[in-house]
């Protein structure tokens, strides 16, 4: 599905990275041609009855300490606390004001930041320190905001609400809007090459190319294309829906998960295993985002709720119905955690968290 070129080449001749093909994922008759899944248990081993077993026997204790539970709120507030401060510094106001401050007011606007987390977790996962990969965690930060003030245009989608605010262009302008989204897409690459230290020079060469493939022809741009074209045709099936959310949704996604683990320094074979969690957990968020349109207020939602449904657009709840497309989401959610089961259990407890997140979500 995706072509070779030039970049590709040079990170191959790098042993970096390999660019696979994507693997199968397609819902055909809702019979999902995914390869099998053998999750591996997780389950701490109890140490209550090894320390009983230590006094009756006056044997020296050789009780594991297992590890404690995973703080998911508090990796959130940590990890969405460093982003937003490295956001606000790098789009500080300054000459022409205007423009910063319409791109600020979109990138500072809330938001998950879970494109920054995963981008970060990625990194950890392999081994690799934060701060090799927080300039590419506020460059996916910055493309996915461009991306939505974009897509809220008169133009593309027309919406008036987004985190639970007036959108860019209601407040600005269209004009300043479509500038404000085009001054982020290029800062962000900006920032990645030159914010980015204590990392070779290759691995950032492959991040920056994974990242612009990852939003051009054969990424975003591709699906927002296809799903322009596809608003309101009421004979798109599967396939396309998948292609339209494996482009404009996954790829940005999997993008950030793959960013991390280069500049980590994963390994080829870590960062595909990391690959494939990504893209499927890229398709589960979207998933959950259209069974979210049709069971959530614009209250509840922070965005305009039921929007997909006004404009006759394809869900998957539309083609597989409400409780068939829950399952689904369920379903890429174990696919995608059974990718984590070779990586050491404490490193990989965010990706996992991160995950059942995703899935579980109720905005």
């Amino acid at each position: 599905m995706r072509s070779m070129n030039l970049v590709d080449a040079w990170v191959q001749n790098l042993s970096i990275l390999k660019q696979p093909s994507h693997p199968s994922i397609s819902l055909v008759g809702f019979g999902l041609r995914s390869e099998p899944v053998f999750l591996k248990s997780r389950r701490p081993v109890s140490s209550s009855r090894g320390c009983i077993s230590a006094v009756l026997t006056g044997e020296e204790s050789r009780v594991s300490t297992a590890p404690a539970p995973f703080n998911f709120k508090a990796y959130v507030a940590e990890k969405a606390s460093h982003v937003n401060k490295a956001l606000d510094e790098a789009v500080a106001v300054r000459d022409p004001a205007m423009i910063h401050e319409a791109m600020r007011y979109s990138l500072l606007a809330g938001g998950k930041r879970v494109r920054p987390m995963l981008c970060i977790a990625a990194c950890e996962v392999v081994g690799g320190r934060q701060s090799a990969a927080v300039p590419a965690a506020c460059a996916v930060e910055m493309i996915h905001t461009m991306s939505l003030i974009h897509d809220d245009l008169p133009c593309m989608d027309n919406d008036d609400l987004r985190r639970g605010k007036p959108t860019n262009h209601k407040v600005f302008g269209e004009d300043v809007a479509v500038l404000a989204g085009d001054a982020l897409l290029a800062f962000a690459f900006e920032f990645i090459a030159t914010g980015t230290e204590g990392v070779a020079a290759e691995r950032i060469l492959a991040a920056v190319g994974e990242l612009a493939k990852a939003i051009g022809t054969e990424g975003l741009v591709a699906g927002q294309v296809v799903d322009i074209n596809c608003t309101g045709d009421a004979n798109v099936g599967l396939d396309t829906l998948e292609f339209i959310h494996i482009h404009k949704t996954a790829a940005l996604l999997e993008a950030s998960v793959v960013l991390g683990a280069i500049l980590g320094g994963g390994s080829s074979e870590q960062v595909e295993k990391l690959r494939t969690f990504a893209r499927k957990i890229g398709l589960l968020f979207q998933v959950v985002d259209d069974i979210l349109d049709v069971t959530k207020s614009s209250e509840e939602l922070g965005k305009t709720a039921g929007k997909d449904l006004a404009v006759d657009k394809t869900t998957y709840p539309k083609l597989l119905g409400l409780e068939k497309a829950m399952e689904f989401a369920e379903r890429l959610n174990e696919e995608a955690k059974a990718q984590l089961a070779e990586f050491e259990e404490e490193k990989a407890a965010p990706l996992v968290a991160l995950a059942d997140y995703i899935a579980h979500r109720q905005n």
